[in-house]
C-alpha cells in the first residue's frame, strides 16, 4: 500500500507551478536535481538563481529516516528541543545493532536480548513523538525506505550517509547528522549549500556479467572518493532508462563513496514498475500525470555540457565487471586486470569469504542473479571454495526469496543467511579468527572497505564487487578468477565454465511478507513516558555544550596530526562500539583510535604534552580536559569521509577539542562539526600542514572577530621559541557562527523555543495561526531515555 499519500499529493499539485516559476528566475531549462531542489524551498527562503557551490539555501524536506545507531543521539537531541511531535513523517529502523555470527534466527534473538534497553527506548520515543518504528529484523533502512517511502520528485534526509539510495526512485535523498534531522523534525528549515551538478550519461545496455554495481564502481574510479563533494550526480541517457529501479538504487547508494551530496535518476518505466510491484500503484499513477516535471527538461539531456558543471560518459555495452579495493572504495580494477594488479601489489588472491547483500545490493534481482550462479555449483559438479554469506535487505525480500526457493539454493552450497540487517558491512560481524590479525582477502557486495571496517582486522583485504561477481569468486576461491574467460575444475576433474548470471528484475508472483516488522506510533503520545536510567551504560541524557566564552583560543595542544585517510570509521569506530551510540561519554572512549599518528606512524598512540609519554588518544584528551586545556586535531585530505555518524563530531566536542584543522573536509562531517559548536577549519595553504610539529601549541588570534568569508589567523608556537603564522579558511555563514557562539545548533534551537514559549498568549495565538496556515500549504513554520516497558502497538495501515 502507499504511505503518506496526502503529503505526496500536495507536493505533486504544487510542483508544476514551482518549477515554472524557478525556470523563469534561473532563466534556462532545469535539470531534475534543480527541479526537486527548487520545489522544496523553505517557506521563508527567497527564490533566486542560487550560486552552485556558493549559496546557502533553506529547504523543507518531505521526510526523515533514522537508523538505530544514529537515531539514539538524534532522538536524545530531539527530546531536548521541546517539541511535542515531529513536524514531518519520520521513521526509525533497527538494523545496525545485530551482530552477524551464526545465522538469522540466533543472531536476532541475541540482539533483542543484548540491546533490549536501546530498542525499548527507541520504540517508546517513536511512540511518543509520532515516529514510525521498524523493529529489529524488519530490514536495512535504505531497502525499507525504497520499498515503502521513497517516491519520484521527493526530498528526504536521513541520519545515514547511504540515505542517497532513495535516488533510485528519483528522489533527492541526502545523508545528514542527527542535529540536521532534529531541525527538520522540529519544523525548521534545513540548510544546505546549493550543490554543483555532475551529469553522467549512460549509453548502451548491460549484458552478461556486467551489472549496475559496476557502473558506480567505474564512476568511483573516475571521480575518486572526493570527486563528488558538494555535488549532486544526475544520471541520464538510454543506458539509465535500461536499468532496473533497484539497480539505480545501487548506483545512488554508492554515490556516498565519491562524496556526492546525493545521486538521482529521472522518473521512468522501471520506477513505475517498482512502485506497482511494491503496492504503490497510486503513487505511480500520480507520478505519471506530472512525469515531465520528474525528469530534466529535454534541452538539458540534449546538450548536457550547457547545464552541468561536469560530464562523464559511460557505455554500458562495453562495461566490464570491476572489483574496487582494498582499503578504499575508489581503487577500481576491471576483473580482466585483477591477476596482474594483485601480483604487482602483493594482494592475497585466496578468497576466504564472499558476502552478498547489504543496503547496496540486497534486492530481489540481486539475490536472483546470485542464486542462478549458486545453482550451477551442483549442476556442474563444483564445490564452493570460500565461505559464503547472504544478508537480505528486508523481511519482504527475505520472505519472497524463501518462497521462490533461493534460500534452499544457497543452503545447498553451504551458505549462511544472516539477519535482515547491516551486519558485516558495518563491522557487526563476529568473524571467527579475525582476532589473529592474519593477512587475508574477502570480497563483498557492500559499499565500503576501509581498513578494519568489516571484521576489525587491519590485515583483511576487502574488495567490493557486484553480488554475481562476489558469488563467482566465492565459488572459485580466487580473487583473480575472471568468470568471463576462465574455467574451473570440478570434482570430477573436468573443465567447466560458469554461465552468465540471470534473474528477474521483480518477482513474477509479486512480493509477499507475513510480518514486515512495522510498529505505528500512538495517535496521542503525550502520555507516553520515556525514561533513561542514570546508571545505564547504553543511554545517557544530553547536557548542553558550553557556549563560546567570547575569547580567542590560546595554547591549544596538538592532540593528533592524522596521517592519510581519516574517515569517520577512524574517528569513531563502529563494530563493538555501536552499542554505546546512545551514551556520549562511553563512546567517546573510541575517539580517533583508528587514526594514524603522523609523528610515529602508529595507530592510537599520541604524545601527552603534559607528561611527555605516549598513550591512547582518548586518555590523552581526557587528561587535557581535566586540566582545562583545549586541544586541536590536525588532519589530511577529505577528513571525515564515510559515514554520517555525528558521534565523530560530538566526541571531540565532549572531550574538549576546540578545533579541527585539515586540508579538506567531507561534506557531512564538516556540517556535523559546525552543528556541535566546533571550529571546522582548512589550511589556506595546504603545505602548512607540514609546519605542525608534535610539541607545538596553537593560538587562534582573531576568533573574536569571527565572521563569514574572513579567514582566521593561527599562530603555531614551536618549542624552540619560533612562531609560524598561517591562515585557515572556513565556510561558516552568519547563522552557523551563531551555532558556534551558542555552543551548538541545538542550544540555539532550545533558546529559540524558550523565547517562543515566553510570548504573550495573544502573540502565541497569532504565531500558532501563522504556523497552521503554512502547514496547510505543506511548508513548516518559521524558525522561531531507557524505557522499562515500551507501549506495544500493533501494525496499522496508516504509517508515518
Amino acid at each position: 500500500m502507499a504511505f503518506d499519500l496526502d503529503m505526496i499529493k500536495k507536493l505533486y499539485a504544487a510542483m508544476p507551478a514551482r518549477i515554472t516559476k524557478a525556470r523563469k528566475v534561473v532563466g534556462k531549462p532545469l535539470t531534475l536535481s534543480e527541479k526537486i531542489l527548487y520545489s522544496h524551498l523553505f517557506a521563508d527562503q527567497k527564490l533566486e538563481n542560487f550560486g552552485r557551490g556558493k549559496s546557502y539555501v533553506d529547504f523543507a524536506p518531505d521526510r526523515v529516516a533514522m537508523q538505530d545507531a544514529t537515531a539514539q543521539m538524534a532522538l536524545l537531541q530531539f527530546m531536548s528541543a521541546g517539541r511535542p511531535k515531529v513536524a514531518v513523517p519520520s521513521t526509525v529502523h533497527c538494523d545496525h545493532l545485530i551482530v552477524a555470527k551464526t545465522g538469522a534466527k540466533a543472531d536476532l534473538t541475541a540482539a533483542n536480548a543484548e540491546s533490549k534497553e536501546v530498542y525499548d527506548f527507541l520504540s517508546s520515543v517513536s511512540n511518543k513523538y509520532g515516529i514510525g518504528f521498524w523493529k529489529p529484523g524488519a530490514g536495512i533502512i535504505h531497502q525499507v525506505v525504497l520499498e515503502n517511502y521513497a517516491f519520484p520528485g521527493g526530498m528526504m534526509i536521513g541520519t545515514d550517509s547511504h540515505t542517497v539510495n532513495a535516488g533510485g526512485l528519483g528522489m533527492v535523498a541526502i545523508g545528514v547528522g542527527g542535529a540536521d534531522a532534529v531541525d527538520v523534525m522540529s519544523g525548521m528549515a534545513w540548510e544546505l549549500k546549493f550543490p554543483k551538478l555532475i551529469g553522467i550519461k549512460l549509453t548502451g545496455k548491460l549484458s552478461g556479467w556486467a551489472s549496475a554495481k559496476d557502473v558506480i564502481l567505474k564512476v568511483a574510479g573516475i571521480l575518486t572518493v572526493k570527486g563528488g563533494t558538494g555535488a549532486i550526480v544526475e544520471y541520464f541517457g538510454e543506458g539509465a532508462e535500461s536499468l532496473s529501479c533497484t539497480g539505480k538504487g545501487t548506483i545512488c547508494n554508492m554515490g556516498a563513496e565519491i562524496g556526492a551530496t546525493t545521486s538521482t535518476f529521472g522518473y521512468d518505466a522501471s520506477m513505475e514498475r517498482y512502485l506497482k510491484a511494491t503496492g504503490r500503484a497510486e503513487v505511480a499513477k500520480m507520478a505519471n500525470k506530472i512525469k515531465q516535471h520528474l525528469t530534466a527538461d529535454p534541452e538539458v539531456y540534449k546538450s548536457p555540457e550547457k547545464y552541468f558543471d561536469q560530464i562523464v560518459e559511460i557505455n554500458l555495452s562495453e562495461l566490464e565487471p570491476h572489483l574496487n579495493g582494498p582499503f578504499t572504495p575508489d581503487l577500481a580494477t576491471p576483473i580482466s586486470k585483477m591477476r596482474d594488479e594483485a601480483a604487482r601489489n602483493g594482494w592475497p588472491t585466496k578468497v576466504e569469504v564472499g558476502l552478498i547483500g547489504s543496503c547496496t545490493n540486497s534486492s530481489y534481482e540481486d539475490i536472483a542473479r546470485a542464486a542462478s550462479l549458486a545453482e550451477q555449483v551442483a549442476a556442474k559438479g563444483l564445490k564452493t571454495k570460500a565461505e559464503f554469506t547472504i544478508t537480505p535487505g528486508s523481511e519482504q525480500v527475505r520472505y519472497t526469496i524463501e518462497r521462490d526457493g533461493f534460500i534452499k539454493t544457497f543452503d545447498k552450497v553451504g551458505a549462511t543467511v544472516f539477519a535482515n540487517a547491516c551486519g558485516p558491512c558495518i563491522g557487526m560481524w563476529s568473524r571467527m579468527g579475525a582476532d589473529k590479525k592474519e593477512k587475508n582477502t574477502i570480497v563483498h557486495s557492500f559499499n565500503r572497505n576501509f581498513q578494519s571496517r568489516n571484521d576489525g582486522n587491519p590485515n583483511t583485504y576487502a574488495f567490493v564487487g557486484s553480488p554475481e561477481l562476489v558469488t563467482a569468486l566465492a565459488i572459485a576461491g580466487d580473487l583473480a578468477f575472471n568468470p568471463i574467460t576462465d574455467y574451473l575444475t570440478n570434482e570430477k576433474g573436468e573443465k567447466v565454465k560458469l554461465d552468465p548470471p540471470k534473474g528477474e528484475e521483480l518477482p513474477k508472483k509479486g512480493f509477499d511478507v507475513k510480518d514486515p516488522g512495522y510498529q505505528a506510533p500512538a495517535k496521542d503520545g503525550s502520555k507516553v513516558v520515556v525514561k533513561v536510567s542514570p546508571q545505564s551504560d547504553r543511554l545517557q541524557l544530553l547536557a548542553p555544550f558550553a557556549p563560546w566564552d567570547g575569547k580567542n583560543y590560546t595554547g591549544l595542544r596538538i592532540l593528533i596530526k592524522a596521517k592519510g585517510k581519516c574517515t569517520t570509521d577512524h574517528i569513531s569506530m563502529a563494530g563493538k562500539w555501536l552499542k554505546y551510540r546512545g551514551h556520549l561519554d562511553n563512546i567517546s572512549n573510541n575517539l580517533l583510535i583508528g587514526a594514524t599518528n603522523f609523528f610515529n606512524d602508529k595507530i592510537n598512540s599520541v604524545k601527552n604534552q603534559l607528561s611527555g609519554t605516549y598513550d591512547e588518544v582518548p586518555k590523552v584528551q581526557r587528561n587535557y580536559k581535566a586540566q582545562g586545556i583545549g586541544s586541536i586535531v590536525v588532519g589530511d585530505e577529505n577528513y571525515g569521509e564515510g559515514s554520517s555518524r555525528e558521534h565523530a563530531a560530538m566526541e571531540p566536542r565532549h572531550l574538549g577539542v576546540k578545533a579541527i584543522l585539515v586540508k579538506s573536509f567531507a561534506r557531512i562531517h564538516e556540517t556535523n562539526l559546525k552543528k556541535q559548536g566546533m571550529l571546522a577549519l582548512t589550511f589556506a595553504n595546504k603545505d602548512d600542514y607540514n609546519k605542525i610539529q608534535e610539541d607545538d601549541t596553537i593560538d587562534i588570534t582573531d576568533l573574536t572577530s569571527f565572521s563569514p568569508d574572513k579567514p582566521l589567523t593561527l599562530a603555531i608556537r614551536h618549542t624552540n621559541g619560533s612562531v609560524d603564522t598561517i591562515k585557515a579558511n572556513h565556510t561558516y555563514n552568519a547563522n552557523q557562527i551563531g551555532w558556534f557562539k551558542a555552543g551548538s545548533a541545538l542550544n540555539l534551537l532550545a533558546k529559540q523555543s524558550t523565547s517562543v514559549a515566553k510570548k504573550s498568549p495573544a502573540k502565541k495565538k497569532k504565531t500558532a495561526a501563522k504556523a497552521a496556515k503554512k502547514k496547510a500549504i505543506r511548508k513548516p513554520a518559521k524558525k522561531a531515555v531507557k524505557s522499562k516497558k515500551a507501549p506495544k502497538k500493533s501494525a496499522r495501515k496508516s504509517r508515518r
